[in-house]
């Protein structure tokens, strides 16, 4: 259904060391580096048939996290949510909500780790058990 997801970055630099190394938790190689006609830098991760970027706004206002938005990143084990939740703290990354773990969110069982990127954008490590 998705064919990319982008977040913004206030510094492209730091978005770019801080996805280099969470991103690498679940396979991924080092970005396609693009700059847009416009000037401004983007990213483009691209791992499995997925696309992860992260752009300067093009319209040159302040990135800001979306209210209530959350990008969920596919992992093949509780350890890997683990793993990337770990990755993203010791990259600077903020953890939120409850330590990575199980859950049961109506949806069947889960395992859930959440964290901020340098910029707030929310993120969430899971895996859903077969």
């Amino acid at each position: 259904m998705l064919n990319h997801v982008m977040v913004g970055s206030n510094d492209i630099a730091r978005s770019k060391r801080f996805y280099d190394t969470v991103l690498a938790v679940l396979g991924a190689g080092a970005p396609l580096e693009n700059r847009a006609a416009s000037g401004h830098m983007r990213l483009f991760y691209r791992h499995d048939g997925h696309t992860f970027c992260v752009s300067e706004p093009i319209d040159d206002a302040p990135a800001t996290p979306g209210n209530g938005a959350t990008v969920g990143f596919k992992c093949v084990s509780p350890e890997q949510v683990q793993q990337f939740h770990d990755a993203a703290v010791a990259a600077g990354g903020t953890s939120i909500e409850q330590p990575p773990g199980p859950r049961d969110a109506g949806l069947g069982r889960l395992y859930l780790g959440y964290v901020r990127d340098p910029d707030g954008n929310k993120l969430c490590a899971i895996h859903r058990p077969a």
